[in-house]
């Protein structure tokens, strides 16, 4: 297989009555293989009709949904370059990748959508239409704007045309620029890194020998399209599959889309892993000593019985006997939570927290961790069945490319590679193109890892996150925050303290915790904001962290912490579309009350 092009047609072969699933008026609309085919096509004839051809750019301003994905399939065939674009980004953050791509024309889903496009499209000269993916557009002055039931209907009046459509999609091939991920812009300007056709191709290959995902399952869609990790694992790869995928056009939504598709298959970050964790321990704590024991003892149960899930070994019949309970009594409640048939979960993004991998794989739930970044198509290295390692995100996808090492260490830890999933570079940028190799050719990840006996990665942190205190300390802040974050009083924690003589950490809250706690503590409050500001929870929390504390090497501890009881969102600009902590964003926000924690120490 040499192209997403290619890929679609192959998927095509099987004809599903709900390849694609999305919810309209509560509920959910199917689209057939033969439909999705039809659309596409349609859609293919009406661009082409247009003017655009290979090499162009389109932008995808939208949710995810059934016309994301067809516009994407049409792009492909035709050999036009998409650049994705994340639904939460503000007007002038769409102005840039609008205007660094030079997309021609841009796909929005809602009107809400496409009045961010309007509110800057006077400073965009190469964009020339967009086209609204629901309802009918308003008319807008001096401007193409255009209905997607418009460009059907242009599409069906070419029907005759279609057959050439499968000719256009072979003339792609592996070195044909596919789209362009523009990086969430953690810091600075985002850069578009550049993805060919065979980047996509080779990494889902790749992936499925490992994975081996079988046709006539379901899989929920909801993380961002316009990330790599969902574009290439829940959209591509599904669909090749023969797996049905259903479109979550709200993270709130998703527990009762759980329970309304029972999905076989589901491809999270850790943050929604962490979350359903998080939930299920507060049910636990607020619930009598009574039902606490018989979850530790479930639990403990569940723990034995993954170290042989982990190695793929049979437990001894005592175990067996005892995990069975467990299971009836509580495991089976939590796979139900998630539609009671979850064969494979698969999580990216960032590292998962060891405690959480573990209590999902002693319920029965199976997690495959991976690990890679925008500029890899994703995925470096896959946890293999029968290998798993809580803390460790698998081995490399390939041992070799081209007589060398598929990934490397550095001699300062950072991960490298090279390989045919590698991007060539970044988009009208070739001084951070050339700023990203090597002189080997390999690619910097920026990340700082290590390998064990058999091979598999530890992810320790991102090299440019590094802290260093002021007595020359190297801190790794994202393990200290996994850590802090497992505790019952804490949702969220980011670790600061670069060219400090300590560290501190900006702590959110588990407010239903905290609260429960206040109240038996007899202690007064009028609102979450007033709890989390009294010295009292202030030391509550420090108390647990001092707990952590204990475990960790002196420079490594947590002196003192900014309590808050505000969750960092994306809406709040603190975490990045692919639910990543934003540091600078937190420095930021809570630079004076940071700056306080340091007054007076030496």
């Amino acid at each position: 297989m040499k192209s997403i092009a290619e890929l679609f047609y192959k998927a095509l072969e099987r004809d599903l009555p709900d390849a694609l699933a999305a919810k309209s008026g509560g509920t959910y609309v199917l689209y057939s293989h033969r439909e999705v085919q039809a659309r596409v096509e349609r859609l293919v004839l009406a661009l082409e009709r247009r003017g655009l051809a290979a090499g162009d750019r389109i932008a995808i301003l939208s949710e995810n949904r059934p016309e994301w994905a067809m516009a994407d399939y049409a792009c492909a065939i035709l050999g036009i370059v998409t650049a994705p674009v994340y639904p939460t980004l503000n007007p002038v953050s769409t102005e840039y990748i609008l205007r660094h791509s030079g997309a021609r024309v841009v796909f929005c889903s809602t009107a809400a959508q496409l009045a961010k496009v309007a509110e800057v499209w006077h400073r965009l000269p190469l964009l020339e239409a967009a086209v609204l993916m629901e309802g009918v557009p308003e008319p807008f002055p001096g401007r193409a704007v255009l209905a997607w039931e418009e460009l059907q209907a242009e599409g069906a009046a070419r029907e005759a045309d279609r057959p050439r459509v499968r000719a256009l999609a072979a003339e792609r091939d592996p070195g044909q620029l596919l789209t362009l991920i523009y990086t969430s812009g953690t810091t600075g300007e985002p850069k578009g890194a550049m993805l060919t056709h065979g980047n996509l191709v080779s990494n889902i290959l790749a992936a499925l020998e490992v994975l081996q995902i079988g046709p006539g399952r379901r899989c929920l869609s909801f993380l961002p399209l316009s990330h790599i990790f969902e574009r290439m694992g829940g959209h591509y790869t599904m669909f090749h599959c023969g797996v049905s995928i259903y479109y979550v056009d709200n993270l709130e939504n998703l527990p009762a889309a759980f329970l309304e598709v029972r999905p076989q298959v589901l491809m999270a970050v850790p943050r929604v892993y962490e979350k359903v964790y998080a939930r299920i321990r507060e049910t636990v704590s607020a619930s009598s000593p009574v039902r606490r024991r018989i979850f530790a003892l479930a639990l403990e149960a569940g723990r034995r019985m993954a170290a042989h899930r982990y190695r793929g070994s049979r437990p001894g019949p005592v175990l067996a006997l005892l995990y069975g309970l467990a299971d009836r009594i509580v495991f089976a409640k939590v796979r139900e939570r998630l539609g009671g048939r979850l064969e494979l979960s698969a999580s990216g993004g960032a590292p998962l927290a060891p405690q959480v991998m573990e209590f999902f794989w002693a319920a029965g739930v199976p997690i495959f961790e991976g690990y890679g970044l925008s500029e890899t198509a994703p995925i470096l290295t896959l946890t293999r069945r029968n290998e798993v390692r809580p803390g460790y995100v698998g081995r490399p996808l390939l041992e070799t490319w081209r007589g060398a090492p598929f990934l490397k260490l550095a001699e300062d830890g950072e991960i490298l590679c090279q390989g045919p999933n590698v991007t060539m570079g970044y988009w009208d940028d070739p001084f951070a193109t050339s700023q990203a190799f090597d002189a080997d050719g390999y690619f910097r990840t920026g990340d700082i890892g290590t390998l064990d006996e058999l091979g598999r990665l530890r992810i320790t942190d991102r090299k440019k996150e590094l802290l260093v205190t002021s007595g020359g300390k190297n801190v790794a802040p994202q393990p200290l925050e996994r850590r802090l974050a497992m505790d019952k009083y804490i949702a969220q924690a980011v670790v600061v303290g670069d060219r400090r003589n300590f560290l501190a950490a900006v702590v959110v809250a588990n407010m239903a915790n905290l609260r429960r706690w206040a109240e038996k503590a007899g202690i007064p409050y009028a609102s979450d904001a007033e709890l989390a500001a009294r010295p009292e929870a202030v030391a509550k929390v420090m108390a647990r962290i001092e707990r952590i504390n204990e475990g960790l090497s002196k420079y490594e501890r947590i002196r003192r912490i900014v309590l808050t009881h505000e969750e960092m969102t994306l809406e709040s600009g603190l975490l990045t579309p692919s639910l990543k902590v934003k540091r600078k964003a937190v420095m930021e926000r809570y630079g004076e009350r940071i700056e306080a924690l340091y007054e007076g120490s030496s």
